[in-house]
């Protein structure tokens, strides 16, 4: 298609199209999405660790008991940080993957009407400079 003829598709076709040219791997991809299943899990695994530890640690007399009780608290705090952390990870990774498809797409939009117009304007030097 040269640059003077009419679009015929409508803008989100094309960005659909062009998207599949980019090849960006689709954010709901399986891999992804175990990794996000993952971290959501684990996040809730470490909260629930370490609120049976607090359980533990006041419901004996015990030091040894205690002990271990504190220590699977902090394995479940552990638990949780990097639960979140995957969790936060991938999915702003999707986010932003979509993101930046969406701004390459805008501003190849932009390029194509700044061509447009530079093809359109007028070389005679009558109209004013553009703003």
């Amino acid at each position: 298609m040269t640059p003077t003829e009419p679009r015929t598709d409508s803008r989100a076709d094309r960005f659909v199209r062009e998207l599949a040219e980019l090849r960006i791997p689709d954010p709901a991809a399986t891999r992804s999405a175990l990794w996000l299943r993952l971290g959501g899990t684990l996040m809730a695994a470490g909260l629930l660790l370490a609120l049976s530890a607090y359980f533990v640690t006041h419901n004996t007399q015990n030091p040894l008991d205690q002990r271990d009780g504190l220590a699977l608290g902090l394995g479940g705090i552990a638990a949780t940080v990097v639960g979140a952390a995957l969790f936060l990870r991938h999915s702003l990774t999707g986010f932003l993957r979509f993101w930046m498809a969406r701004q390459s797409h805008d501003l190849a939009v932009l390029a194509d009407r700044l061509c447009e117009r530079d093809l359109n304007h007028d070389l005679t030097g009558t109209d004013t400079a553009p703003r």
